[in-house]
């Protein structure tokens, strides 16, 4: 069987048992591959892989089939039972004996599927080129910015380890060290440690460090997020209403996958600023600082994350059709 690439993202254990014996099938899935492997206690029974997700063969079930001693003939389907969940059926001689989400089909959603085989171009040659052009330039994109991510992350999980073994205002001129420290290693390597923000990144580190100096209140640390929500719900809703968003959403486009349109792309940063602001002053104000921390380092990413994902679909701009060939030229 071909190597599996991608990095896995989770892996389902199923278990059953047949004729008083125990199996293990490992339903494992990532960005680009799905792979089955089925075991009778630790002898591998059989293995399936699908990769690229773009074909309609990419996107069937797996299926393994072995013989009982008696001859019976047993298969394993499997796949996915919602759009994250793998199942699995169990039929010998084409009866079914075990389901691991009885009365659930075991297929990709419709939705789903229709979604990856359109960003894939389906069958058609010229369709596919695009997809593919469309898919090295995301990788391209995702190479660019990976590093810098991998920085947002690493500082914030130093804040958080910091001010769980000390306290806030230690943990904020840490990061705000560490912060300073990057941008001077960024003068000394290639690749993109700050990303296009990176001023605004060392801005808030900055902000987050002056608090603690100037007050010595760890309350104060915690209106860090607040006052930094709306210093970018300022930002964006003045670029959006007074200048279209010719500056911050015209410049943030080039990190963006999709068309957007820049007024409404800051109109809605701006929006989701100010809810961020408000939430971050309410957990801050009635949470405990044990609660806030894990909010602010691990809960506030994952809304930012999904409001952000609301913020592209309003901003989404569906790109002009291409004129017809030897047609009419616009007056």
């Amino acid at each position: 069987m071909a190597a599996m690439t991608g990095m896995t993202l989770w892996t389902y254990r199923r278990k059953f048992t047949l004729d008083g014996q125990q199996y293990e099938a490992a339903l494992s899935y990532g960005f680009s591959h799905m792979r089955s492997v089925l075991r009778r206690g630790a002898e591998v029974i059989g293995e399936d892989l699908t990769e690229g997700f773009q074909t309609e063969e990419s996107l069937r079930n797996h299926h393994i089939r072995f013989t009982l001693p008696d001859g019976r003939t047993v298969e394993v389907e499997s796949g996915y039972v919602t759009w994250y969940a793998l199942g699995l059926v169990v039929r010998i001689d084409d009866r079914v004996v075990h389901e691991s989400h009885p009365g659930k089909r075991i297929a990709w959603p419709e939705w789903s599927r229709n979604m990856v085989l359109k960003a894939s171009g389906g069958s058609d040659p010229a369709a596919q080129a695009r997809a593919q052009a469309e898919q090295a330039r995301q990788s391209e994109q995702w190479n660019r910015n990976k590093y810098s991510i991998y920085v947002d992350i690493a500082l914030g999980l130093l804040f958080f380890v910091v001010a769980k073994y000390s306290n806030l205002t230690t943990a904020a001129l840490v990061g705000a060290g560490a912060g300073l420290a990057i941008v001077v290693v960024q003068r000394f390597v290639r690749v993109d440690l700050l990303g296009g923000l990176a001023m605004f990144g060392i801005f808030m580190l900055m902000v987050s460090a002056g608090f603690s100096l100037v007050f010595d209140d760890e309350d104060m640390v915690k209106m860090k997020g607040t006052v930094l929500g709306l210093f970018v719900a300022g930002l964006m809703l003045s670029d959006a209403l007074g200048n279209g968003g010719r500056y911050f959403g015209v410049r943030m486009q080039r990190y963006i996958l999709q068309p957007i349109d820049p007024a409404r792309f800051t109109l809605g940063l701006g929006a989701v600023g100010l809810f961020m602001a408000v939430l971050n002053w309410l957990v801050a104000k009635v949470a405990s600082t044990d609660t806030w921390l894990f909010y602010t380092t691990f809960v506030d990413i994952v809304i930012s994350v999904a409001l952000f994902f609301v913020v592209l679909k309003f901003a989404r701009r569906d790109e002009p059709a291409a004129p017809a060939a030897g047609g009419a030229s616009p007056s």
